[in-house]
């Protein structure tokens, strides 16, 4: 949002915001000019709350009650009015450096131990979603001819899970006659020149990642495998096919029970609706985790209405990945009411998923 405001507007958007964040009550004019000491008139409060209102940055609840901050009112609050807690960045980091033990723990158990912290810091509900299977490194590649003009391509990676591809190759590929069934002489070729084939992507690939396979540059192969490169260009869009869709996986999430005593989440049906998401249809709120920031900052917030599933429509999300050697492997997030402490959220989110990139990056 494009409002224009005057540095008095913002001031006391961000009093009002800072005020409504703090009480969970409707703000007045004369509220803010006793604890905010804005220096001005309780008539001047309120003129300029009434060009916020009409700008749709606040809203009155009730006739005759205060303002409370919008979704937009927030977005600018978020965008132009705050810095995250450095202070709690640290803090959130030091507490996960001490409490996690990435050389006796498995994974996942680093993964809950970490939710666990975000969510006792923030006070709201923490989601942080297990790896990618992208992550998975190349253990091995077989090229397997298995009829006219096709092969297998299997996939084996370092946990030994098998992947296969059924691929056609042109036959006009030197050595590859065409029409080759796989039988007789020209079968005794065509596997001879696979398995020359299979060596060398061996060689080049073993130990990447399968997310990592997809952005190589194969402009320039060895001249002993450039009758190849059609194909070799042709696997590499298969492998992009099927991982550059992230692979939904489980959630790891913590402190549901403190986050619902908040007044936000007094009504029983809105509290079933958010359980009933977190619970059986995880598969809906990972993609909104996962989602890449939607500007150049790392982290990711989608405010109230920002948000296209139903039951989180009054909350705000917000996410940062975490990365393996640069790759976005997974996410870190925070669930909670629109009047969040968002320079305390943001900073928990940021600093955590940095951590865990750091940990996983080393280890």
């Amino acid at each position: 949002m494009q409002a224009k405001l005057t540095e008095r507007q913002q001031h006391i958007l961000w009093a009002t915001v800072r005020h409504y964040i703090a009480t969970a009550e409707p703000v007045g004019s004369k509220s803010l000019m006793e604890e905010y000491n804005l220096k001005v008139s309780p008539a001047t409060i309120r003129n300029n709350m009434g060009a916020l209102e009409k700008a749709g940055l606040l809203y009155q609840p009730y006739t005759s009650a205060g303002r409370v901050p919008s979704d937009s009112g927030y977005r600018i609050y978020v965008d132009r009015l705050i810095t995250p807690s450095d202070t709690l960045a640290k803090e959130v980091a030091r507490l996960l450096r001490e409490q996690l033990n990435f050389e006796r723990w498995s994974l996942e158990a680093v993964l809950r131990g970490a939710a666990q912290i975000l969510s006792t810091l923030s006070g709201y509900i923490s989601l942080i979603t297990m790896p990618q299977t992208q992550t998975e490194r190349l253990q091995h590649l077989q090229l397997v001819p298995v009829g006219a003009g096709k092969i297998m391509v299997i996939i084996v990676t370092h946990t030994y899970q098998t992947q296969s591809i059924l691929m056609e190759i042109a036959p006009t590929v030197e050595g590859m006659p065409p029409g080759s069934s796989g039988g007789g002489e020209d079968g005794n070729l065509v596997e001879q020149e696979l398995q020359l084939l299979s060596n060398f992507l061996n060689h080049e690939l073993k130990g990447r990642s399968l997310g990592e396979l997809c952005a190589l540059d194969w402009t320039e192969v060895d001249r002993e495998f450039q009758s190849y490169g059609n194909f070799i260009k042709q696997l590499l869009e298969s492998l992009r096919d099927r991982h550059q869709t992230p692979e939904y996986t489980r959630i790891q999430v913590s402190g549901v029970s403190d986050v619902l005593r908040l007044p936000e989440f007094s009504q029983l049906d809105q509290v079933q609706t958010i359980l009933h998401l977190l619970e059986d249809e995880q598969e809906q709120l990972w993609p909104l985790i996962f989602a890449a920031p939607e500007s150049q900052q790392q982290v990711n917030i989608r405010i109230g209405s920002e948000n296209p599933l139903e039951p989180i429509r009054s909350c705000t999300l917000i996410s940062a990945p975490y990365c393996q050697n640069s790759l976005p492997i997974g996410s870190v997030g925070i669930l909670g009411p629109t009047r969040m402490v968002y320079e305390n959220a943001i900073a928990l989110v940021e600093a955590t998923a940095n951590y865990l990139s750091e940990a996983l990056s080393q280890n």
